[in-house]
């Protein structure tokens, strides 16, 4: 685990959860967390897309890590924080929550920098949505990935669309029907939704940062080029996802979804 100082580290400790952004050697390092298996609330989901912008339009940055907290075997992403969902009271709050995954996910792919995400540990729901959203993923062998939202009540209608561009129409819709199974770090890789499987720990470190520094030599112009080839096809994701998070906010205040959610939490 990378060191922060505290001078280039910001951070709102409690339910919020924590966010730390570290610059150094033309790398950006942004660092989320929450005591809940590094969910995310709405708070947190907003901090993330604007230090995405931010690293973004900042002309030191060359690559961007994303990464979550954590010791090494703990979870990646528990995707949508189920204390938040507990406390939506109407669709217009649900829509809003919702949409705050698809605010991350469009400055993910705004951002003119190549995202690597450092995925550590299991991801679910949103957060499976997060590492598709970057633009390498590298894993550990340990990390492992399900859709859940199906269990609870409600569909992967948001982060749907940056899974599906990833790994295929097939391997999203075997993901989205099957919410109780978990797929490991060789079916994630094999359909290219990590795109490389490194080492435990140190090693895991090893090569993201060994991708991130070639990345902060190569020419930056060539790589803002690359991207938008990449993102090419998704013009339209403004509206789409404003959409599903609609979908997801009507969905969530139902009788079935509150049972559900309710039993998740209590375990």
């Amino acid at each position: 685990m990378p060191s922060f100082p505290p001078s280039a580290v910001s951070g709102n400790p409690g339910d919020a959860g924590d966010l730390l952004v570290r610059t150094l050697d033309g790398i950006a390092t942004i660092q989320f967390s929450h005591p809940k298996g590094n969910s995310l609330p709405g708070t947190l989901l907003r901090r993330m897309a604007e230090s995405i912008d931010a690293v973004g339009a900042d002309p030191r940055v060359r690559a961007v890590v994303l990464r979550s907290g954590g010791p090494q075997g703990g979870p990646f992403c528990a995707g949508a924080s189920f204390d938040e969902l507990r406390r939506i009271a109407d669709a217009a709050a649900g829509k809003e929550f919702f949409m705050g995954f698809g605010r991350l996910i469009l400055a993910m792919r705004r951002c003119p920098k190549f995202i690597i995400a450092r995925v550590h540990g299991k991801a679910v729901g949103g957060g499976v949505g997060v590492v598709a959203a970057a633009d390498y993923a590298i894993a550990s062998p340990g990390a492992m990935v399900r859709l859940s939202e199906l269990a609870v009540g409600i569909g992967p209608f948001v982060v749907g669309p940056v899974i599906q561009r990833k790994i295929g129409r097939g391997a999203f819709q075997a993901l989205a029907v099957d919410a109780a199974s978990w797929r490991d770090a060789a079916w994630a890789e094999r359909h290219g939704l990590f795109a490389q499987v490194a080492g435990e720990g140190e090693a895991l470190d090893a090569a993201v940062s060994t991708l991130a520094q070639s990345l902060a030599k190569s020419s930056p112009e060539a790589m803002a080029r690359m991207k938008e080839t990449f993102w090419q096809g998704t013009e339209s994701w403004e509206q789409l996802l404003d959409e599903r998070a609609a979908m997801s906010g009507e969905l969530v205040l139902s009788d079935y979804t509150r049972s559900a959610i309710a039993a998740f939490a209590a375990r």
